[in-house]
């Protein structure tokens, strides 16, 4: 009997444990940390062994695979040892493709993946395909795969998730744009942090789609120097294209031969030139998986937004809060400025990222009145903006940084909570972060 250890007993984890069960494996799975009661409970009710707070190295070497959460980087130590020991060491999504017959459509990028993976999820559910949407958001792909018989997968994958990939290979890759985040995890080579979103048609074919932004300097000239197999579906905001989709006139015009098509964007459920984008790669996934034209455009005024992504929470004395918490890095952040239209006070800071802020210099002079820097160390963005906000002052906790914004706004101003920074100084994670944003709006 083969031995699969699973490294991190979250989402990921724990669904590949039962998959792994049910495939035949002997399951083992360890957590450096406290494993959350939920998921020990349906550890429990499967059997299956495990143990938190340490790692028994012994016994995680005598795999024959290893899942290791994407939160563990491949610099640890244990990791590093166990590829000492030629053992095989994978991520979650190459795990569970193994098992599955079912169309994938894999979406990746820096900024706009999961409002991709939800509106592309949506308009196949609208043509009632047997579609599940796993990956970095929602359920665990794995105990999708393991107790279900679907027809198509989307998933949402990190450039963590990808680099655990061997043999996955999605019928249509969707990459949304690549700036830089995460450089902590890749030497901070930016360069690192590229090749390994473009992981995604590492396996593709001349089958395959690659759909991607031809508007992103990033990922032409990365594709300019590095051919790949897929059949390439380019979108862009500024020019024609002769197979793909291009804005013209306010109108998104698609073409995949031998199918056309054409919507306008005042349909769009979500403003930002950002989400005209993103509802151009979600459609043509969805066209490319036979997701019929009416179907999208009656299905993709409907859509509802991802949580915590330019989420508009309350209206309070004629100042409209806003709610972006997953706003993780400067790109992200500098979407939801250059949205705005009021002037803004701006709340900041987090987890620094190896970020450079100064991208957003323009949007900060033009757009932003006050800076709440709210993470443990603030010194970066106080270097950054210093000399050209008047008022930048420091936070402690939500609350405090919410108590601020209510002090310093006016009416007709905005309050955007837009971090460009990671969560894990004062928060679990940004869902945290951002329902104690709301919960704080709402003790005003």
């Amino acid at each position: 009997m083969k031995k699969l250890v699973v490294l991190g007993a979250g989402e990921s984890g724990v669904g590949t444990a039962i998959l792994g069960l049910k495939k035949g494996y002997e399951v083992f799975v360890s957590d450096k940390g406290k494993i959350q009661k939920e998921y020990k409970n349906v550890l429990e009710h499967f059997e299956i062994e495990w143990e938190e707070n340490q790692h028994t190295v012994a016994k995680i070497l005598d795999a024959d695979v290893v899942m290791k959460s994407p939160g563990i980087p491949d610099k640890v130590p244990l990791v590093k040892q166990l590829k000492e020991n030629n053992i095989k060491v994978i991520s979650e999504i190459e795990f569970a493709s193994k098992f599955t017959d079912a169309t994938i459509i894999g979406i990746t990028g820096s900024n706009g993946k999961t409002t991709t993976t939800m509106l592309t999820n949506h308009l196949l559910q609208s043509e009632e395909l047997n579609v599940g949407m796993a990956g970095n958001i929602g359920d665990s792909y794995a105990r999708m795969v393991a107790e279900n018989e679907l027809s198509h997968y989307v998933l949402e994958i990190s450039s963590f998730q990808l680099d655990g990939i061997k043999d996955f290979k999605p019928k249509v890759a969707v990459l949304t744009n690549i700036t830089p985040d995460h450089l902590d995890r890749y030497e901070y080579k930016f360069e690192n942090y590229i090749a390994s979103k473009f992981r995604i048609a590492l396996n593709q074919d001349e089958n395959d789609y690659l759909i991607y932004d031809a508007d992103d300097e990033v990922i032409t000239s990365w594709l300019a120097r590095h051919p790949i197999q897929s059949k390439l579906v380019p979108f862009s905001l500024t020019k024609k294209q002769e197979y793909g989709a291009w804005l013209e006139n306010q109108t998104i015009k698609i073409k995949l031969q031998p199918k056309t098509f054409e919507m306008s964007t005042d349909i769009l459920p979500l403003e930002g030139q950002h989400n005209v984008k993103n509802a151009m790669a979600a459609s043509m996934a969805a066209m490319l998986v036979r997701v019929r034209k009416e179907t999208i455009r009656q299905s993709i005024q409907s859509f509802q937004g991802a949580p915590h992504r330019l989420e508009k929470v309350l209206r309070i004395n004629h100042v409209q809060y806003i709610n972006d918490s997953k706003a993780t890095n400067v790109n992200a952040t500098y979407f939801a400025l250059d949205g705005m239209q009021k002037p803004i006070v701006w709340i900041v800071g987090g987890v620094d990222k190896g970020n450079d802020y100064t991208s957003l210099m323009p949007m900060v002079r033009e757009k932003v009145k006050a800076i709440i820097c709210l993470g443990v160390d603030n010194t970066k963005l106080k270097e950054t903006f210093g000399n050209v906000i008047d008022f930048i002052v420091e936070a402690s906790s939500m609350n405090e940084a919410v108590g601020m914004a209510y002090k310093i706004s006016e009416r007709g101003d905005t309050v955007l909570l837009s971090p460009a920074c990671a969560s894990f100084d004062l928060f679990e994670n940004y869902e945290d972060r951002g329902n104690q944003f709301k919960a704080a709006i709402r003790k005003l």
